[in-house]
């Protein structure tokens, strides 16, 4: 591939209302038996690609970027959070990066989209966090935002992720110099505002009627994914356990992985589940809007995404 189309810029598009920033609504819909389901984008994190697979060579990361007409030093991840409604239960999935994070400025929409699609923060009854890094605590850390929230709102993390921040272990990770501080920082802060809040669990919780979180650690020990199961269909949010490049390599280690060789085995295990039970799959860092099928292809995985309904 020749050096001019690897390293092509985006454009930024300008339509509409002057100053608006935005040129669709970033949202996507979907229904999952009674359950509505809503991925909201909050952006758009650049990132090296090494941090895409730290177990492999650069030319076989190198190959795999080629073939997607993608830069080789740097990677737009996609940042994704989700809103679940069950009955009278509206439910956060993650909260975005929020603001703070200079490197991070294409990121941190998600409380502006939320009220772009009419959603009043007090309405929230509670929050899922997948796991306590900054991009999913973040939102919930800007200022003025627990003031929206309502008073007892619940917000349900496993209590094993809760103590891996108290003195978390960045041994086995491979990320920028400027991450882990951050991680450390935002993870404090959002136990500091919202230590009153948490609903610990241990292994899986229901959160409402059809939702419920199980923890699969790898990413973090204490990681989980939300399960949206209604009238025989489903939806699981995955959150960091599956990346884009995870589907062709699912053996590939992530940067962000404190435990890469058990993360390894939660996404294969994500991955069969999904392909043999046909259940829909989104997750926070492939395209939005992130939601689709899993098919086996030979000894790795392809994803189906949804038809965009519009």
């Amino acid at each position: 591939m020749s050096e001019t189309i690897r390293n092509v810029q985006p454009v930024t598009v300008h339509l509409g209302n002057a100053g608006s920033g935005e040129l669709v609504p970033s949202r996507y819909a979907v229904r999952i038996g009674d359950v509505d389901v809503v991925l909201i984008s909050d952006g758009i994190l650049p990132l090296p690609t090494s941090t895409m697979s730290t177990n492999v060579s650069q030319w076989d990361r190198n190959e795999w970027f080629d073939s997607r007409f993608l830069q080789r030093d740097m990677f737009d991840w996609a940042l994704n959070i989700a809103l679940v409604r069950s009955g009278e239960r509206l439910i956060l999935i993650d909260s975005g990066v929020g603001d703070g994070f200079e490197y991070f400025s294409r990121a941190g929409r998600s409380v502006m989209r939320l009220e772009s699609a009419g959603i009043d923060l007090a309405a929230i009854t509670d929050i899922v966090i997948t796991h306590m890094h900054m991009d999913h605590v973040g939102g919930l850390n800007v200022d003025g935002v627990k003031a929206r929230l309502r008073p007892d709102v619940r917000i349900h993390v496993a209590a094993a992720e809760v103590e891996f921040w108290k003195n978390p272990d960045f041994s086995q990770t491979v990320m920028p110099e400027a991450v882990p501080p951050a991680l450390r920082k935002a993870a404090a802060k959002f136990v500091e505002l919202y230590s009153k809040n948490l609903v610990l669990f241990d292994q899986t919780v229901e959160v409402a009627a059809g939702v419920s979180a199980r923890v699969t650690g790898g990413h973090t020990p204490g990681h989980c994914v939300v399960d949206v199961a209604s009238k025989g269909e489903k939806l699981t949010f995955v959150g960091d356990a599956i990346f884009e490049v995870g589907f062709d390599n699912p053996a590939w280690q992530n940067g962000f992985e404190h435990e890469p060789e058990v993360a390894v085995d939660v996404r294969i295990a994500l991955l069969n589940e999904a392909a043999e039970t046909g259940a829909l799959l989104a997750a926070a860092h492939v395209a939005f809007p992130s939601i689709g099928h899993v098919a086996k292809n030979g000894g790795s995985f392809r994803f189906v995404p949804v038809q965009w309904d519009y």
